[in-house]
């Protein structure tokens, strides 16, 4: 085996400092994840309990196998907006009878489980992880419907909620929904697009308009029961498919469900894999708090893949990006990891070349990001770095094997691009605390408005103000500074949520066997054209 070796001196004082800087960022995390897990607040949970119901996630524990892990995503969204952290849905991958399923869970403490613009964005990337690893897609449902207030942001985009229950049925994805409490007007049809539907006794609520929009629609006087109960759908209306007597029992009628799917993985599971050499509990010290000052992305890979075994490609041509061979949790991967942050011509070739040897051979993947971009300057440009970057990008944009990112430090310009940002499709991406990401990094950025505005200045012939420049500089590098950071960027879902570094190696095996769910193949040209 080709076993990494480590120099990482986790003894001394750089990296005890890197390791309390990295633990600051996980403790305000974790703060922010509290607000997740608090719902509305002590006044609204001990209403909803005192009514004898489960919160969201009490109910994906019951649903879920014993003892077996729940990967929650997109934890953060809505985050610095004026609604909750978490956006009132709880999503993420879990496994029920066996089967690996897509989890959305409405939050009824918040709002009573009303859907704001990011509770939407959080559902639809839910839906697009379902229907891209054929997942089964579970819907535990209590909500009022869209929040009023913002039904503006809604209601166009909201309609994309049914048309993907639907695309997942016809693509052979089953879809489950299981009714707690309301699910009305709009919301009606997550029950009534689901090819299973659960309803739970005198507490399901499910009808297009409620008593009030019914009387003044037509002016029939009708009750909640009759309208829309869950006895109402099991008997009268066919709706309900299962008529559960109580919470537990339904979670219990939904976990039978899956066990009659006959819905199987593409790929059997591989055997049990050889833990790194390394300790991940040293992840939290490689990563320096300048994000300008490089790190060997080989310690990183060292602690996440099987056995620390791992075959470089390439190991003396374009050393700003370690590319190799790995498994991780006994599914192959190719690892693409920046080393020094800017990436060169070779690099970029090098990087196209690997990516297209991994689709010759179908193996996914694994993108580890610390890049400031392509190098800029006259020799540069004149070697070729644009044609060579975009190589680079045809190549991630055209490439068909499943890929995984994950965002370490900086991840700047076309660079995020290069290595397969959110725009780019991954099956999955997340961020350690450390991270960043914006067009550039906010000196430079806040310098560059700076010569702009000077040269503006000279170019009408008046005087420059220095400090007005020297304040602007100032406000613009505390914005993008904050802009760039993941709580940030992971509150607007551009990443599937923020781990714990020692956290890397299980999320990513996770990712990889929801991946193997669905067939994949590689890329066997049709890559474009590439600008030699």
């Amino acid at each position: 085996m080709t076993v990494l070796d480590s120099a990482l001196d986790t003894g001394g004082p750089e990296y005890r400092s890197r390791r309390e800087a990295m633990l600051a960022k996980l403790a305000d995390l974790d703060a922010e994840h509290a607000k997740a897990l608090a719902g509305g607040g002590e006044k609204y949970v001990e209403r909803h309990r005192r009514r004898g119901k489960l919160l969201a996630r009490e109910r994906i524990e019951l649903l879920l196998d014993p003892d077996t892990p729940f990967l929650e995503l997109s934890p953060l969204a809505a985050w610095g907006s004026d609604y909750a952290v978490g956006a009132s849905l709880v999503t993420g991958i879990g496994v029920v009878e066996g089967v690996e399923c897509l989890i959305t869970a409405n939050d009824p403490t918040v709002r009573g489980g009303a859907s704001n613009p990011w509770s939407l964005k959080k559902a639809l990337r839910a839906h697009e992880i379902a229907l891209t690893n054929r997942l089964p897609c579970i819907s535990l449902v209590e909500s009022g419907g869209a929040d009023l207030p913002s039904q503006k942001e809604i209601f166009v985009p909201g309609g994309a909620i049914f048309r993907d229950l639907t695309r997942l049925s016809a693509a052979g994805i089953p879809t489950v929904a299981v009714v707690f409490g309301n699910s009305t007007a709009g919301g009606a049809y997550v029950p009534g697009m689901s090819d299973h539907v659960i309803m739970v006794k005198e507490r399901a609520k499910v009808f297009l308009g409620g008593p009030p929009l019914v009387k003044m629609a037509t002016g029939e006087e009708s009750d909640d029961e009759s309208l829309g109960g869950a006895e109402m759908h099991a008997r009268v209306s066919g709706l309900a498919d299962h008529f559960a007597v109580d919470e537990p029992d339904a979670l219990r009628r939904a976990r039978r469900v899956v066990a009659r799917l006959n819905h199987r993985k593409a790929y059997p599971d591989p055997p049990p894999a050889e833990p790194p050499k390394h300790d991940p509990e040293d992840l939290l010290g490689i990563v320096p708090e300048d994000l300008k000052t490089p790190f060997d992305p080989r310690e990183v890979i060292a602690r996440i893949v099987d056995a620390s075994d791992f075959d470089e490609f390439k190991p003396l041509y374009g050393t700003s990006l370690t590319t190799g061979w790995a498994a991780l949790h006994g599914y192959p991967v190719g690892i693409l990891a920046n080393a020094r942050g800017v990436l060169f011509s070779e690099e970029s070739q090098k990087a196209a070349q690997f990516i297209q040897l991994a689709d010759q051979r179908d193996i996914p993947l694994l993108f580890l990001h610390n890049t400031t971009g392509y190098m800029v300057g006259k020799e540069y440009e004149q070697g070729g770095i644009i044609k060579h970057g975009a190589m680079m990008i045809n190549a991630v944009s055209n490439s068909k094997v499943p890929h995984l990112s994950v965002l370490m430090g900086a991840s700047y310009g076309a660079g995020h691009y290069g290595m397969c940002g959110r725009a780019y499709d991954p099956r999955f991406l997340f961020a350690w605390p450390s991270a960043k990401s914006a067009v550039m990094g906010p000196q430079q950025l806040a310098g560059v408005l700076s010569i702009v505005a000077r040269q503006s200045a000279a170019a009408k012939g008046q005087p420059y103000d220095e400090e007005g420049d020297a304040a602007l500089r100032a406000m613009v590098e505390q914005r993008i500074e904050s802009e760039s950071l993941p709580m940030f960027l992971s509150g607007r879902l551009y990443d599937d949520g923020v781990i714990d570094p020692r956290d890397t190696r299980t999320v990513l095996g996770l990712c990889l066997s929801a991946v193997h769910t669905a067939p994949y193949e590689g890329a066997r040209g049709g890559f474009g054209v590439f600008r030699m």
